[in-house]
């Protein structure tokens, strides 16, 4: 099981390996319906029922993954399936161009990866943990395009990755 963002790379490498999974990220999912809430009572609604999937998550956040499996199929499993459902709905009414559109196809085309972590409770909801631990390098990545020449950007990268290595050992 790999968890992943909505790039479209990860996809092409699921289809190689028949034996990877894709848990797509509930956040990002988010996202899309974030930016349409002001004008869009649907993204509104769909923000609402993600917010209780969170609740969920933050009330099994620190259990067992077998604890947080069975308390997604009690509570969290109904949410899942009737979004899907509305999404579904939704479609069908908008308008094919829009941004709301955009949006729902995002999730329904998305949407085992988003429901990957009804049965196993070992995948997170989002990838929010992930990203907040790798921004560092990506800055760091970014900053980098400033070192001035080639041989600027070889060191940077030289003493960037034996700053990251000393921080992953404690040191």
């Amino acid at each position: 099981i790999l968890q992943v963002d909505g790039y479209s790379g990860y996809a092409a490498l699921a289809r190689r390996s028949q034996q990877l999974s894709l848990a797509f990220c509930w956040s990002h999912a988010r996202r899309k319906f974030y930016e349409l809430a002001d004008s869009s009572p649907v993204a509104t609604e769909v923000l609402r029922r993600i917010a209780t999937l969170y609740a969920i998550e933050d009330e099994v956040r620190g259990t067992s993954a077998e604890q947080r499996r069975t308390v997604r199929a009690e509570q969290a499993r109904v949410i899942v399936d009737d979004l899907h459902i509305y999404l579904e709905a939704r479609l069908r009414q908008v308008s094919a161009k829009s941004k709301l559109a955009d949006a729902i196809r995002y999730a329904l085309t998305r949407w085992a990866g988003l429901s990957l972590f009804l049965n196993d409770g070992r995948v997170e909801l989002d990838s929010n943990t992930v990203e907040r631990s790798i921004r560092p390098l990506a800055l760091n990545r970014k900053n980098a395009l400033f070192a001035g020449s080639d041989e600027g950007g070889d060191n940077w990268a030289v003493i960037a990755t034996l700053i990251e290595n000393c921080k992953i050992s404690g040191a």
